[in-house]
């Protein structure tokens, strides 16, 4: 147990500072993201070895912050004003070096600025952080008090699920989302794929498919395996357009399924049942009914296979984080039941469901791991 109480006055003053970072958290996370788009850390980052002025940064924004259309607006000074308020919270934010050479002040880009500008994943959060989750999550109280997704409903419109949704949101919020999704899982196929067909299945059904791209990575690596996705009418609708484009229609099947309807039941007869980061959009209760009526689309002695991002197996505290906050996603933004499971209560269910987990494989890109399942005799 920290003895907290009895910290010195350095311990205590960094952790009073890392709490004021907590309650200032949006304001940094909006300002970090408006220095990153408008060119500010770019700017800075040319000039890393001796860093940029004001006005060189204030040049590099060109009309990002010009109110157009308004000739009382004073362009120039609005710039100015922009761009050093910004500054001046990214230096306390740990994203700029303030140094004075020969009198002049410049900003030096840190590493923190650096990850910030050019870092895949942290702009893949980033991105969905503001285009999906930003205005939902003021209502995240509401969600948990009531085990509904209120975000989604308040930001987007009184779905039942993010998933049912997603083919009518606006196209930047869609990419931003799918951009996320895939960011994870696209390290991770290459990965399974040798897993997956060193059982030699024949026929497969990928739950929850998504867009297309397991189903089009199958088929691709396994020329004799013959895909089924089942997913809701709308994600189908992409998937088909994406499998078409990649030729392969002639491979691949489609089930359309409500996979919130405890009657609705999959397609029988498949050597390998799949689902990847499908699992975890769902309560207890949906996952059992998803793992019992999966099951019986599994052939006796065929093997399901769940590929997950498991918050207990993770390499890295930076991985650990990220999941811990796409929980909170989950709850006011996805479907308000959800979360990022530990493996042990995943295996729990499973096993609940009549299935024996027979391997764990760990590491599987960049933080994902497969549970192999099979039919309990």
């Amino acid at each position: 147990m920290a003895d907290w109480q009895n910290s010195n006055e350095v311990d205590a003053t960094a952790a009073k500072l890392e709490a004021q970072k907590l309650a200032w958290a949006p304001f940094a996370f909006q300002a970090a993201r408006i220095m990153r788009n408008s060119g500010i850390l770019a700017a800075a980052e040319e000039c890393r070895e001796k860093g940029a002025t004001l006005e060189e940064l204030e040049d590099a924004t060109g009309d990002y912050f010009v109110q157009s259309g308004n000739p009382d607006t004073d362009n120039r000074k609005n710039v100015h004003y922009a761009v050093y308020v910004l500054v001046d919270a990214g230096v306390s934010m740990g994203i700029f070096d303030e140094v004075e050479t020969d009198g002049v002040i410049r900003y030096v880009l840190t590493l923190t600025g650096y990850f910030l500008l050019r870092d895949r994943i942290t702009t893949v959060n980033m991105d969905f952080t503001h285009d999906v989750c930003y205005e939902g999550l003021f209502y995240l109280e509401d969600a948990l008090r009531t085990a509904q997704p209120t975000g989604l409903h308040k930001a987007f419109g009184n779905w039942e699920t993010v998933y049912a949704a997603l083919a009518e949101l606006p196209d930047h919020v869609r990419r931003s989302w799918f951009a996320f999704d895939h960011y994870f899982s696209d390290s991770s196929f290459p990965k399974a794929l040798p897993i997956v067909f060193g059982d030699k299945p024949k026929t497969l059904l990928d739950i929850g498919g998504n867009t297309g791209k397991w189903a089009i990575k199958c088929a691709k690596y396994n020329p004799d395996v013959k895909v089924t996705i089942a997913d809701l009418p709308g994600q189908l609708r992409d998937a088909k357009e994406n499998i078409a484009a990649n030729e392969l229609t002639d491979r691949v099947d489609y089930a359309p399924v409500n996979l919130l309807d405890h009657s609705a039941k999959f397609p029988t007869g498949f050597d390998a049942v799949w689902m990847s980061q499908f699992l975890d959009c769902f309560g207890p209760s949906d996952i059992m009914s998803i793992v019992s009526r999966a099951k019986d689309a599994l052939n006796d002695d065929g093997t399901m296979y769940i590929m997950e991002t498991f918050v207990d197996l993770q390499r890295y505290d930076i991985s650990k984080y990220c999941l811990d906050m796409t929980s909170l996603y989950f709850t006011a933004i996805a479907n308000g039941k959800s979360r990022m499971y530990h493996s042990k209560d995943m295996i729990e269910l499973v096993e609940l469901c009549g299935m024996e987990v027979t391997e764990c494989v760990e590491r599987v890109g960049l933080s994902h791991s497969i549970l192999k399942c099979k039919k309990r005799k």
